[in-house]
């Protein structure tokens, strides 16, 4: 039987990829998003289903994860990718930016964990995977985007008490800290830099599968931090 993996943020520049690995690895995967604009390419997979969620609507993530379960058996894993970005210093970030990128980046991923802990617990075996941010890792680089460095920190601390909670009983949080990705907007936004000193969607999804695949079962408490040369 293959490994069913929960992927939110699906059908962005990371989701996309991970997705197309993933499948590609033989896993069934739920994808989670708004939309399946970019993910065309999974529509005839039969181990393949998209489902729009309100992924900050606590009600909403409480009756999908279930129903995924019941549907399912198991659910073996959950990549929390998606999440939002915005620029601004401390005199400039205000409560309202704190609270979008608070939604955006934790609890997106705070009710999806919360819903599946227990699921996985009973069952001896799961993976959580969060997409920390090196602005939260270092303050030289958060200070110019506050709410985005504060809110992703969060992810480190979610990490730590799950396998607080989870010791001993195989089921692991990882997070996961690209640099630059290598997108096309981010090459719009930064025509000056080189773009091959960053990371590639694909390197990244590269890791994700290796961490919810067998390969990876020692690994504990993991922190990736995977910056190429940015």
């Amino acid at each position: 039987m293959p490994k069913t993996i929960i992927i939110t943020g699906a059908n962005g520049n990371l989701g996309t990829v991970t997705v197309k690995k993933f499948l590609a690895e033989g896993y069934r995967v739920i994808a989670v998003d708004h939309s399946g604009t970019h993910l065309d390419f999974a529509g005839s997979n039969p181990d393949f289903e998209l489902r729009s969620v309100n992924l900050v609507n606590e009600s909403e993530v409480n009756s999908f994860v279930p129903e995924m379960i019941s549907k399912y058996k198991s659910v073996e894993g959950a990549l929390m990718l998606a999440g939002g970005f915005s620029a601004g210093n401390l005199q400039s970030t205000s409560g309202e930016d704190l609270k979008n990128l608070y939604s955006l980046n934790f609890e997106t991923a705070f009710f999806i964990t919360r819903s599946l802990l227990q699921h996985m617990l009973t069952n001896g075996y799961g993976r959580l995977v969060f997409i920390g941010a090196r602005p939260a890792l270092k303050a030289e680089q958060g200070k110019t985007a506050v709410a985005y460095a504060l809110t992703k920190s969060l992810l480190f601390k979610l990490a730590e008490l799950v396998n607080a909670d989870s010791k001993g009983k195989n089921v692991v949080a990882s997070v996961v800290v690209p640099s630059t990705l290598d997108t096309a907007l981010n090459r719009k936004n930064m025509p000056d830099a080189n773009p091959q000193n960053w990371v590639k969607a694909e390197q990244v999804a590269d890791i994700l599968e290796f961490i919810c695949s067998d390969k990876g079962s020692p690994l504990r408490e993991s922190l990736y931090k995977v910056y190429n040369n940015a």
